[in-house]
């Protein structure tokens, strides 16, 4: 419904704060409607005896109960019931138009995913530029990089390009390489949630142990020295 009827309001109220919220506590009204159709019930609570109340002397017989007052109790409730609404909302079917096509809606989102493509290719270029040893390029797309490791996909494309420079066996790097994508890693890894754990955080394993440098004849630094704290 809110598809079909609704979509030019939200256009009029792009803006103006006051509308909007106005507009979401009746949308929240009728949802609340909708989950709790009728108001809720007070159970009367009977209290439990107290321990040792039979033991005591002043203890009143429990009187003896009419049986046409009872009837008539019983008959009462008996005919409220009888006159009481259903206790399931009866469903109403309607037919709701189709509304807007969903191009309309799409146009929206067009920008979010073109700001998502251009940040996935800074994150190549930026990896391409560092394994060039083009470190002037490299340094003025890294804020962008370290920025854009707060989404998902940027880490996820991270991972893929620094396989693919393991697999063309370029994994010994120089001291600035190194610094670069220790630096690249450590900061995908600071935005991984528990959902990534078995996906960006498993792909960067086999890579850390991959990417080294060489500090001097005979003693290698691995990628894992300088990541190894993170969660």
């Amino acid at each position: 419904q809110l598809v079909a009827y609704e979509v030019k309001r939200m256009h009029a109220e792009e803006g103006n704060k006051q509308k909007i919220l106005r507009h979401i506590k009746e949308l929240a009204e009728k949802l609340y409607k909708n989950e709790n159709p009728y108001p809720a019930v007070t159970m009367h609570k009977v209290q439990k005896p107290t321990e040792g109340c039979h033991l005591r002397l002043h203890q009143k017989p429990f009187p003896r109960l009419d049986e046409g007052t009872v009837q008539w109790i019983i008959d009462q409730a008996t005919a409220k019931l009888q006159t009481a609404p259903p206790a399931v909302k009866a469903e109403k079917k309607c037919m709701v138009p189709s509304g807007p096509p969903i191009a309309a809606i799409m146009e929206r989102n067009g920008n979010a995913l073109a700001n998502s493509a251009r940040r996935l290719e800074v994150v190549r270029n930026c990896i391409s530029y560092v394994f060039e040893n083009n470190m002037l390029e490299a340094k003025k797309l890294f804020p962008a990089v370290l920025r854009a490791m707060k989404g998902r996909a940027a880490r996820h494309c991270l991972t893929q390009e620094l396989n693919l420079h393991v697999q063309q066996n370029r994994a010994v790097l120089d001291h600035q390489q190194f610094d670069f994508v220790i630096r690249m890693m450590n900061c995908c890894l600071q935005d991984c949630t528990a959902m990534d754990e078995h996906g960006i955080a498993a792909a960067l394993l086999p890579l850390v142990t991959a990417f080294c440098r060489k500090l001097s004849p005979g003693i290698t630094q691995f990628a894992y020295s300088c990541v190894q704290e993170h969660v």
